[in-house]
């Protein structure tokens, strides 16, 4: 059994030193009609692995990245706001009072004839009665004669001859009461029978209308009420409703 078990051992030791001398050589088994692969087609294949693997990645891991580097929201800018510049109005003017149509354009021109139109109208007005001292109405006879009676004593006096105090006599006209009571306790110191009345009266007058426009709260209006009021009766200033007439009407 040694001597079994030593042959065995050498030839192992024989197929160990001269076993590669009866295997044909290492040679590399390549076909002829085979290439090899070109860089481009590396490149190539490469870009597409890296697209398929960002196509396969999970949605949870991109919106995991967003979350990571959010993007930043534009402000929104906000509309400028341009303040309008106020408008000014037209408004009507109405001056008075004048006596005749000539004195109130030439009262226009002397404003600068101001505005864009203007007309002058004829009033007739309503005015605060006077207060009368008279003699009541007696008939025809009678008041003649003592009538000529004052004129001869020197009492100045006026007959009424038309109107609902006919044959009356008129011993004076005064806007002051204070004043008619005085003539009035005068007279009948004179044993004239004389009372006091009052004397109703209308005056036809004229007014000036033109239009002019002035900025709406800026004073103006105020300023130019203030500045008419020291040359004239009466100042009206309001917005225009229609346009004024021919600046040629009376």
């Amino acid at each position: 059994m040694k001597w079994l078990a030593f042959v065995l051992l050498l030839v192992n030791l024989a197929l160990w030193f001269y076993g590669d001398s009866f295997v044909p050589g290492r040679v590399a088994m390549v076909l002829e009609q085979q290439s090899l692969p070109r860089v481009a087609d590396l490149k190539a294949d490469a870009s597409g692995d890296l697209e398929e693997q960002s196509l396969e990645q999970p949605l949870s891991s991109q919106s995991r990245l967003g979350e990571i580097h959010p993007v930043n929201p534009v402000d929104p800018v906000e509309p400028l706001v341009v303040a309008s510049e106020p408008v000014p109005q037209t408004y009507c003017i109405r001056l008075g009072w004048f006596e005749s149509a000539e004195a109130a354009r030439a009262a226009y021109l002397s404003l600068g004839s101001p505005g864009l139109a203007h007309e002058v109208r004829q009033e007739e007005r309503e005015l605060s009665p006077l207060h009368w001292v008279i003699i009541p109405p007696q008939p025809d006879d009678r008041a003649l004669a003592l009538f000529s009676d004052l004129q001869r004593r020197g009492i100045d006096s006026y007959l009424v001859r038309r109107g609902e105090n006919k044959n009356a006599i008129s011993l004076g006209l005064f806007e002051s009461r204070q004043a008619a009571e005085m003539v009035l306790e005068e007279k009948k110191r004179q044993n004239l029978n004389a009372i006091l009345a009052n004397f109703p009266r209308n005056q036809i007058s004229y007014a000036l209308v033109f239009e002019d426009e002035l900025m709406p709260d800026s004073g103006a209006v105020k300023a130019a009420e203030s500045d008419y009021a020291n040359n004239f009766d009466l100042v009206e200033i309001r917005r225009c409703e229609g346009v004024a007439t021919d600046p040629e009407n009376p």
